[in-house]
């Protein structure tokens, strides 16, 4: 039994170290590296030990896993990883699994929370992040940790603007989102951080297919039912028509 317990500890030294060896590997790369200490800085900003991480599957959500574990191993940090399985779309059950076993292949074990609604829902989106929120919340509080990393990245910050200027949002209201922290509930203690909104979405795409080249698409995101998709489309025509989002950007920032 002793010979037994000492060859499972080296087998999971021996794995430790190859995890630890991938994500090293795959920093070398310069522009994964860039990001990467954009991403470090923000969060050395924060002087907390633990932090939950909010995962979808998406390629946004898998380049935060992947920069998340970075920092984890770098900096001795104790994070944890939640999908939620939201049951909107029929595979979302075996999106989230699908999502689960990949990441547990490079080291990342992620606990899946389930939003079981009861009623018919108007606004299907918003109340799905309303409660994938408070899925994630209350594990939180369970664990005592008060920051939650999510994948938002400069293309929200965009169409945020845009959505909340189409809904007659104030000064306020529009500049809300450029926040890297946010507290959404008043009756938790609990922050939301979005270190990456200053990557933009193809970056986040690029980190996602060069270290676990895997990533769960969204047939939503083509669905111009949602206010979301509508504008999007609107954004990426402005584009082609010269937009130019660095000034953008500056003008955001000026204005607020």
């Amino acid at each position: 039994q002793c010979f037994r317990k000492q060859n499972m500890k080296k087998r999971n030294l021996s794995a430790k170290k190859k995890t630890h060896s991938f994500f090293l590997k795959k920093l070398s790369n310069s522009k994964i590296y860039k990001i990467y200490s954009k991403f470090k800085k923000n969060l050395d900003s924060q002087k907390v030990k633990s932090m939950a991480i909010a995962i979808s599957g998406g390629p946004d959500s898998i380049a935060l896993a992947f920069l998340s574990k970075c920092y984890e191993l770098k900096n001795n940090k104790k994070f944890f990883y939640f999908i939620v399985d939201h049951k909107i779309r029929k595979d979302s059950t075996k999106e989230a699994k699908t999502t689960k076993e990949k990441l547990k292949k490079f080291g990342i074990k992620c606990e899946i929370l389930t939003w079981n609604k009861k009623k018919k829902i108007s606004n299907l989106q918003s109340e799905a992040r309303e409660n994938r929120y408070d899925l994630i919340f209350n594990k939180c509080i369970k664990k005592k940790i008060i920051l939650v990393l999510t994948a938002h990245h400069k293309d929200d910050l965009y169409e945020n603007f845009f959505i909340r200027l189409l809904r007659g949002s104030g000064l306020k209201g529009l500049s809300s989102f450029k926040n890297l922290k946010t507290k959404i509930d008043k009756d938790k203690e609990i922050i939301i951080f979005r270190p990456l909104l200053s990557v933009s979405k193809n970056d986040l795409a690029y980190i996602a297919s060069k270290t676990f080249n895997f990533f769960i698409k969204d047939p939503s995101n083509d669905n111009e039912n949602f206010l979301r998709v509508k504008i999007r489309k609107l954004i990426n025509q402005v584009q082609n028509e010269g937009l130019d989002f660095d000034k953008f950007k500056l003008t955001l920032e000026n204005l607020f």
